[in-house]
């Protein structure tokens, strides 16, 4: 898929929680380019003494009427922190679509599963869409650590059925997303999954055990985003293969981890 290095402009940004905005960009030369879900962007950062590389941030949702898409950025350092501050009208340079999305179902079907955890929703909300334009009904399973930490609920629910856990129990069920009851009361044919790399093993281990086809989206750290700086490479059954171009999207079966 070819790749575009744009100056995009800022449409909002909106402040989700205090250590989450959601930036939404536009080009008011053209008409934005196919990008999938899983896919991601490497956004660069002005105005930061301290910020050298651009920072890969998922795409999170591509708005297609308005031309716009968006990235939902958590706020922990110089550089997310400065992206944080864009206002309306900064125009930002981002080189996308990269690396590989997930594989979209040969047919409809209501038993898949999206599981997504603190940052990791971000591509969710995308695939979500995706799949209930295919046909499909969507299940998303979001974990966090309170209820504050939940984000996009309302628009994760215009897609499908939205679980949740939290881990003090003030939203949803309380524990881990792989302790939810939904899983013991559904056969899931495929799940997709992204989040802390805890988090992913562990769902990676209940979708094996059942035998359920699973994807992962890793989250290396990426600096170039095109496989030239070998910083994300990741142990495959194929060697080390760069998350940023062969991936950041994985079948579980394709990883060596210890699950």
């Amino acid at each position: 898929m070819k790749k575009y290095i744009l100056d995009l402009t800022v449409t909002e940004n909106v402040r989700l929680h205090a250590h989450y905005v959601l930036l939404k960009l536009t080009s008011p030369q053209m008409e934005l380019p196919e990008m999938l879900p899983g896919q991601f962007a490497e956004i660069r950062v002005d105005g930061s003494p301290t910020t050298f590389l651009r920072r890969p941030i998922s795409i999170n949702y591509v708005d297609r009427q308005r031309n716009e898409v968006w990235f939902l950025i958590q706020l922990v350092g110089d550089g997310t922190k400065r992206l944080g501050e864009a206002k309306t009208g900064d125009v930002i340079n981002v080189v996308l679509p990269l690396g590989n999305g997930f594989t979209m179902p040969e047919k409809p079907s209501d038993k898949l599963l999206l599981v997504g955890g603190g940052v990791g929703t971000a591509p969710m909300l995308y695939l979500g869409e995706q799949l209930k334009q295919w046909g499909c009904k969507p299940t998303f399973l979001l974990g966090a650590r309170s209820d504050k930490d939940l984000l996009q609920l309302d628009q994760f629910a215009a897609y499908g059925e939205v679980y949740t856990t939290t881990e003090d129990g003030s939203h949803g069920e309380k524990g881990f997303v792989t302790q939810h009851s939904i899983l013991e009361q559904v056969k899931f044919e495929h799940i997709y999954t992204c989040g802390p790399k805890p988090m992913m093993m562990a769902v990676a281990h209940y979708a094996k055990a059942k035998g359920i086809d699973c994807e992962v989206s890793l989250e290396n750290k990426m600096a170039c985003g095109v496989g030239a700086c070998l910083c994300c490479v990741e142990n495959t059954d194929e060697g080390h293969l760069c998350v940023c171009k062969e991936g950041p999207v994985f079948n579980i079966n394709k990883l060596l981890w210890q699950i």
